[in-house]
């Protein structure tokens, strides 16, 4: 295989989010987000871990640009804390969070790093889930509130805006199997806390056509690719229903303006209560948007079976795939298939917002992190990037999750998916053997015959 070079305008960068960096949970009136208040329920999260201090970012932005300069990154995605921004959940800004951020951006700036604001990344203030939280209606309101304030406070530093990170994981893992914050468990919650979620989104859309900001907008979704066990028509069946909770239930919504028929159907037949649609709703939710953000880690091999009520499925672990830490099926083939895929249904340009994997870095006695299966899993993951740029799909850009270890959810710290590693208790930074090798394939702007094969 030969150099792949990939388009001059092409976008490098990497991810990470406000909740997962940031720390300072409760310096300079910021209020306690949901997540801060699941943390603290034992039994939550690996070994109690939590957000408090995480990677620091609060204090260390200037140092963490510096950082993201030497990784190459042409952008980087941060998210905004809600309950820094705006305590209550609406109404009164707090200007000493409003003002971190824009030091944060100006950091990057002058490291010639571009910033890519996600507005939401999950912490909602823990004030509104005590109101009912993605279950009431107001609180998508309460949110585009808050995305005013920011587009207005960022007129044109900013090339790429992201409404809301991932409203699939928010919903079903904040709603139906309660293994994210707030930690609830029941199906018609979820789809009811996903309807509002992406309400929520086309009103933070209208909202940043009024602000006159500069940049491009979109909504960023997990969007894991589905393959059939076998070619039995319960198996096909099976497949097609997981791909339409995770997939299809959130793009057909935003891209064609309705949920999935044969979804209402399934979800009505096992008495699910579907959320309430009011005049107008889809054509909020479907507001046109410039970008679709996409992001991949793996992919899922789904049969006929009864797990995961009420979708009735069996996801199987094939034996002939290698793994990540997480126990993720390291399938390149399927990024390509999923690119092509939202490409030929949806037909809006792609960001691919989050790639990535964990594995058990450790400190080689040499004093770095050398993360060979990283560095592999990249390599896998572009090539497949680069066929489907190859066969027609617009795709403009490619962001690494995550540029820094970080705080992993309901995981806590044990898992490991930066590019540069964090040693927690000290705080200190290593730029890891993946970091070195992106910002070489970002120069090239090319995965090179040495990159691909060394």
């Amino acid at each position: 295989m030969g150099e792949l070079r990939f388009p001059e305008s092409f976008l490098w960068g990497a991810s990470a989010a406000a909740f997962q960096i940031e720390g300072a949970w409760n310096e300079d009136g910021k209020s306690e987000s949901i997540w801060d208040r699941f943390c603290r329920t034992p039994g939550n999260v690996a070994h109690f871990d939590n957000g408090d201090v995480a990677c620091d970012f609060y204090h260390r932005y200037a140092e963490d640009a510096r950082i993201m300069a030497q990784l190459g990154l042409q952008i980087q995605r941060i998210s905004i804390s809600w309950p820094r921004v705006i305590p209550e959940g609406h109404g009164k800004v707090n200007p000493k969070g409003l003002d971190f951020y824009r030091r944060a951006v100006d950091a990057m700036l002058e490291q010639g790093v571009k910033p890519f604001i996600m507005l939401y990344h999950w912490d909602l203030p823990q004030c509104l889930q005590e109101r009912g939280g993605w279950l009431n209606r107001d609180t998508a309101s309460y949110l585009a509130e808050l995305a005013d304030q920011i587009y207005r406070s960022f007129p044109y530093e900013v090339p790429c805006w992201g409404t809301i990170l991932e409203p699939q994981i928010h919903a079903y893992h904040g709603h139906w199997d309660g293994t994210h914050a707030p930690g609830m468990r029941d199906f018609s919650s979820a789809l009811l806390a996903a309807h509002n979620l992406l309400r929520a989104h086309g009103l933070m859309v209208d909202a940043f056509r009024a602000s006159g900001a500069e940049g491009e907008i979109g909504i960023t979704n997990y969007l894991p690719y589905h393959y059939s066990l076998t070619d039995s028509e319960e198996d096909k069946a099976a497949a097609r229903r997981w791909d339409g909770c995770w997939n299809r239930w959130f793009l057909d919504a935003l891209y064609r303006g309705a949920y999935p028929e044969d979804m209402q159907h399934w979800y009505r037949d096992k008495g699910i209560v579907l959320p309430e649609i009011r005049e107008g709703d889809m054509e909020l939710i479907s507001r046109p948007t410039d970008f679709l953000g996409l992001n991949y880690y793996y992919s899922y091999f789904i049969g006929a079976g009864e797990d995961r009520w009420p979708l009735c499925i069996r996801s199987v672990r094939p034996k002939d795939r290698a793994y990540t830490a997480m126990g993720w099926p390291i399938c390149p083939e399927g990024f390509y298939d999923d690119l092509m895929r939202c490409w030929r249904d949806y037909g809006k340009k792609i960001i691919v917002t989050e790639n990535g994997a964990a594995f058990d870095d450790i400190i080689s006695p040499d004093g770095e992190v050398h993360d060979r299966q990283r560095i592999d899993y990249y390599r896998a993951h572009l090539q497949a990037l680069h066929h489907a740029i190859r066969d027609g799909a617009d795709i403009r850009g490619y962001l690494v999750w995550s540029s820094f270890d970080n705080f992993e959810w309901a995981l806590g710290y044990e898992k490991r998916f930066g590019m540069t590693y964090v040693d927690y208790p000290t705080q200190k930074r290593i730029i890891k053997d993946s970091g070195k090798w992106y910002a070489a394939l970002i120069r090239q702007n090319a995965l090179t015959e040495e990159a691909q094969h060394g």
